[in-house]
C-alpha cells in the first residue's frame, strides 16, 4: 500500500525488510491528464489536463516492493480528457467547450456548445484539490457577426477572456532533470470566427483548424471555428507521469516506450507516456 511520507523524515517501517526483500521506494511525482478536446463549434479552447506534483519540496508517496498500475490520460476529442492516475494521485481530464475538468474549457457562444448558452467558461480544479490542478477557462463573448471562443484554462493562469481569449500558461518543472511546461489551455477564436488566438505555454493548441494539444504535455485542444468557416475538431494533449526517487532506488518502468533514465544528480526518473506498469 502507499504511505505518504515527509520529505527528509520518511515513514517508520519497523521490522522485516531484510532477508532479501526490496526496500521500499519513496518518489516524487508529476501526474499531468489528458487535455480536453474541442468539436467542430465555437465553443472556446478547451482546458489542460489537471497537473498535480510533489517536485520540488512536496509531499512524497512510498511504496512497497512490488507492481503497480500507472495510468495516462489520453487527450480528449470532443470530449473531456481523460484521468491519469499514480497511486492515491489522481489529476483529471481537462474540460472541453465550457465544461469543468481540470482545467476549464473556455466559454462558448455556439449552440454546438454544451450546455447552452453559457458564455462562462467552465470551472478548474474539478474536483478540487490542495495545490489546485488547474483554473479556470475565460468568459466568451456574443459579438456579430460571429461570437468568439475564450481560451481554456491551464495550469497556472486562468483562459484569457474573449474577444481574443489566450489560452491559459502551463506551469514548468524540473522532475525530468531539465524544465519542461506542461498544461497549457487551448486558445480562443478571434471575432471573425476563422482566425485563432495562441494556446498556453505548455502544449495548448491555438484556436483555429487543426491546432491540437502537445502530446504527452496535457495542453487543451485549440477553439474550433463555426461550421460557416471551415469547422473542425481539435483533440487535447495526452498526459504523462513522472516518478523520481534516490540513485539507490531499483524500479523498472514498462513498456518499452515508458523509460528509466538517470538526472544530472544522480537521481533515477522514471517517464511514462503511455498507460503501463511500475515495478520495485
Amino acid at each position: 500500500m502507499p504511505i505518504l511520507s515527509t520529505r527528509g523524515g520518511g515513514s517508520a517501517r519497523g521490522f522485516g525488510f531484510g532477508g532479501g526483500k526490496a526496500a521500499p521506494v519513496s518518489f516524487d511525482y508529476l501526474v499531468v491528464a489528458g487535455g480536453g478536446g474541442n468539436g467542430p463549434y465555437q465553443c472556446g479552447g478547451s482546458g489542460a489536463g489537471g497537473y498535480r506534483t510533489s517536485f520540488p519540496g512536496g509531499t512524497q508517496i512510498t511504496l512497497d516492493a512490488g507492481i503497480y498500475d500507472i495510468t495516462v490520460g489520453s487527450g480528449g476529442s470532443a470530449a473531456q480528457g481523460q484521468d491519469s492516475v499514480f497511486s492515491t494521485i489522481t489529476s483529471t481530464g481537462g474540460g472541453t467547450g465550457n465544461s469543468p475538468g481540470g482545467s476549464g474549457g473556455g466559454g462558448g457562444v455556439s449552440a454546438g456548445c454544451q450546455p447552452f448558452p453559457a458564455y462562462s467558461g467552465g470551472t478548474g480544479n474539478t474536483p478540487p484539490t490542495s495545490p489546485p490542478q488547474g483554473n479556470n477557462g475565460g468568459q466568451g463573448v456574443n459579438t456579430f457577426p460571429a461570437g468568439t471562443g475564450a481560451g481554456g484554462g491551464g495550469a497556472a493562469a486562468v483562459g484569457g477572456n474573449g474577444p481574443g481569449g489566450y489560452g491559459g500558461a502551463g506551469a514548468s518543472n524540473s522532475i525530468t532533470g531539465s524544465s519542461v511546461a506542461y498544461g497549457g489551455g487551448g486558445g480562443g477564436t478571434s471575432p471573425d470566427g476563422t482566425n485563432g488566438q495562441p494556446g498556453g505555454a505548455g502544449g495548448g493548441g491555438n484556436g483555429g483548424v487543426g491546432n491540437n494539444g502537445t502530446a504527452n504535455t496535457g495542453g487543451g485542444g485549440g477553439a474550433t471555428r463555426f461550421a460557416f468557416a471551415g469547422g473542425g475538431t481539435n483533440t487535447g494533449g495526452s498526459g504523462i507521469i513522472v516518478v523520481r526517487a534516490p540513485s539507490t532506488a531499483k524500479f523498472t518502468a514498462s513498456p518499452g516506450t515508458n523509460t528509466v533514465t538517470t538526472a544530472p544528480n544522480g537521481d533515477k526518473v522514471g517517464t511514462f507516456t503511455v498507460t503501463g506498469k511500475l515495478t520495485i
